[in-house]
């Protein structure tokens, strides 16, 4: 029996390699010559690819061209990669291969979404979508989405994150915390949450307008050192976590959103979509 990896058929060298990581994969490549071709391997990279990559592909907004299972691997990793006529993002960690989806703001339930007093869909630059949605004016907040784990790596930890910026003008958003969820099957997580960089003129301005109500409602909510507050993106984005769930092994629906707990006046918010990904 050989003792020595490198005497093995490349098949079989490949396959053992397929138990440690694309990060490891690509460090093999550097380091032995040897194991450069079953590191390279489609078989390999074949491993490291979600099952269900043929149809991800099939439904991408603008064709992906790849000459290797690795070049797939690291083109889905490098960049997000758009589908569904452009209403999602997907894209696959680079160092460990788990998948991660963004949803556009068109797909999300949101209150009175369709009524444009209440809203507006408009084109930002700095956007990954067509349009968002941007709050004029509401006394009712309420952002609502529901997913399947099949869609997403098995048995991992994700979070759930609202994806938003505040404009110029913005008022309302964080004189009282609104409450956050994420709930699988019978369990159920809730935080507060406060939908506004942590601005101290603006703090000092909405308590002018709203006396001490912010006050009140931390005085009769849960313990203050679990909320949330939000925090800046590499996309130059704010976002918020809802909460976190278990992948686990069978498919299952996770239902996730955020809604303000009072009726106050608010407007400002710009919601992008919600972030789901792999937890650290």
């Amino acid at each position: 029996m050989p003792s020595n990896i490198h005497t093995l058929p490349e098949d079989c060298v490949s396959a053992i390699l397929s138990f440690t990581s694309p990060a490891d994969a690509s460090m093999f490549c550097s380091v032995s010559s040897s194991l450069r071709s079953p590191a390279l391997s489609d078989l390999l990279w074949l491993s490291f690819l979600p099952s269900d990559y043929p149809d991800l592909l099939s439904r991408a907004v603008t064709p992906l061209v790849f000459s290797s299972k690795r070049d797939l691997f690291f083109a889905l990793s490098s960049r997000p990669l758009l589908i569904d006529g452009g209403s999602k993002s997907f894209q696959l960690d680079k160092s460990s291969g788990k998948k991660s989806y963004i949803i556009s703001a068109t797909e999300l339930s949101l209150t009175q979404g369709n009524d444009p007093v209440s809203w507006n869909w408009t084109p930002v630059p700095e956007s990954r979508f067509s349009v968002v949605a941007h709050l004029r004016t509401a006394s009712r907040l309420e952002i609502k989405y529901e997913i399947r784990t099949g869609i997403l790596t098995p048995n991992i930890l994700y979070g759930a994150y609202l994806i938003m910026k505040v404009s110029d003008g913005a008022y309302g958003l964080d004189s009282a915390a609104s409450e956050v969820t994420v709930e699988v099957g019978d369990m159920v997580k809730k935080g507060k949450a406060y939908l506004s960089e942590r601005d101290e003129r603006k703090k000092k301005m909405e308590k002018l307008f709203y006396g001490n109500r912010r006050e009140m409602m931390r005085g009769s909510s849960a313990k203050e050192e679990n909320e949330k507050y939000t925090s800046r993106r590499e996309d130059g984005w704010l976002e918020i976590e809802l909460g976190e769930f278990y992948s686990g092994e069978e498919d299952q629906d996770v239902k996730m959103g955020v809604r303000e707990v009072g009726y106050q006046l608010k407007a400002g918010l710009i919601v992008e979509g919600i972030h789901i990904r792999p937890k650290p």
